[in-house]
């Protein structure tokens, strides 16, 4: 683990002269957790936490720049110019009565400590004096034989932080291990308890499961545990939900969707959420005529996608990303035909480079024919960027000028004249006058 944590990341430098000072002090320090899980696992850490038996007023005594975020809970940020660094105290946790905070805390030891936290691979910790890993929960043989285990009893583990449940899904399905048994049965009785975690914490868990990797075996975990009806029951009503076989020969909504998120590759959540609820309208609007049909999916979809996301509380900003991609994911499949102007004005759109991974993936779930796709690709390297957004040859004055009123129609005309630049059809202010003279005439003036 030295090799890997110490020598090849400035910032476990960083977290490593944190512990030396710490220890200078007369206290003990130790890296935590994930950094010491993912460094025995080859993978450069996000962060690196460090748990010490120092009490916070000691760590904002010794750290001249610190952020006390919970002295009750022991734990105090260290601000380095490497970045932000958690300091925890060494700590016992009492009965948890709101699914979420200890009711009571005491201070102990390392050993205490690891037996409060949530799986044996997150319970580990490093002493980067002596280059040991300590291990009081029997973390090390799991990460060997890749199993996700609950430290102690997992229905505890649970009822402490509903949370944990979503955790268990995402570590699962990101490191590839599968479930202890027994840590499997405690989800399975306790998916419930889920519904009583707030929406903004399941939402940003929901969001790492989506982009961290293995978001496919996330959902199947989900689903079988039964977390999914709690979280997102949109998507549980897509099992079952068959489709045409000549366009989806993989399955049913949920298996396409499913099979889509593997086509992914660290997409943003927005892009994620897209891919996830691009077929959420399809449940609602089944029907069965020459064939299986799903009119107006799409539309439906993008108002669902609306009501899903704002009761996950996404920002305003996220759900119209989200919503229009949901909308737009049938309307890429007619850019080839489309008007140059229309074609231009969709291509230009904020959004449609995240549509055009969503609908590659959404091909490669199907029917695998990527020709639409790399058509619109090819198009869009051959399309000089100022064709896109053209300075515009006329503006609302030059209309004035030319004696058209302020209204309605002076938007009309403003918005023709960029479909003809954007048409290739003029090219220069004198060509836009004349353009407007011939389709708007001004009335002839009485003599």
């Amino acid at each position: 683990m030295d090799d890997v944590s110490l020598h090849k990341d400035p910032r476990a430098k960083a977290a490593r002269d944190i512990c030396t000072q710490l220890r200078k002090a007369g206290f003990r320090a130790l890296f935590a957790g994930g950094c010491v899980r993912d460094a025995l696992l080859g993978i450069r850490p996000r962060d690196y936490d460090i748990a010490t038996d120092a009490h916070v007023s000691d760590i904002c005594r010794i750290f001249p720049k610190t952020i006390n975020i919970g002295a009750a809970y022991g734990v105090a940020i260290v601000v380095l110019p490497q970045g932000h660094f958690e300091v925890t105290t060494f700590r016992q946790d009492g009965p948890y009565l709101d699914g979420r905070h200890p009711s009571k805390i005491q201070f102990t030891t390392p050993e205490e400590d690891a037996k409060r936290r949530d799986f044996t691979i997150n319970a580990l910790f490093y002493d980067p004096e002596t280059a040991q890993i300590l291990d009081y929960v029997g973390g090390q043989d799991d990460l060997k034989n890749k199993l996700l285990r609950a430290v102690g009893d997992p229905a505890q583990r649970f009822q402490e932080d509903h949370l944990r449940l979503m955790r268990a899904v995402r570590f699962s399905a990101r490191l590839g291990y599968p479930l202890d048994s027994a840590t499997q049965a405690a989800m399975k009785a306790q998916a419930h308890l889920i519904q009583h975690t707030s929406v903004e914490r399941i939402r940003d868990e929901l969001i790492k499961v989506l982009t961290e990797g293995g978001a496919e075996k996330a959902l199947r975990c989900m689903e079988e545990v039964g977390l999914l009806p709690h979280i997102l029951p949109e998507i549980a009503a897509m099992k079952g939900v068959e489709q045409p076989a000549a366009f989806h020969p993989e399955g049913d909504v949920f298996e396409h969707t499913l099979l889509m998120l593997t086509h992914l590759v660290t997409p943003s959540p927005t892009l994620a959420m897209g891919a996830l609820l691009h077929d959420v309208g399809k449940p609602l609007t089944q029907t069965f005529e020459d064939r299986i049909r799903f009119n107006h999916h799409n539309k439906v979809g993008a108002r669902l996608s609306e009501t899903i996301c704002r009761r996950l509380r996404f920002s305003n900003e996220q759900i119209e990303r989200i919503a229009w991609l949901v909308e737009q994911h049938m309307r890429f499949a007619s850019v080839p035909d489309m008007r140059e102007s229309r074609r231009r004005r969709f291509v230009r759109e904020p959004g449609f480079d995240e549509l055009l991974l969503l609908c590659r993936a959404d091909c490669l779930a199907s029917h695998g024919d990527l020709s639409t796709v790399q058509w619109v690709q090819d198009y869009q390297e051959n399309l000089p960027p100022e064709s896109l957004r053209p300075s515009p040859l006329l503006r609302g004055h030059d209309l004035i000028a030319m004696g058209y009123a302020p209204g309605p129609l002076m938007g009309e005309i403003l918005h023709a004249v960029e479909d003809a630049q954007l048409e290739d059809l003029i090219g220069d202010k004198a060509t836009a006058q004349q353009y407007v003279r011939d389709h708007w005439p001004l009335p002839s003036k009485k003599h």
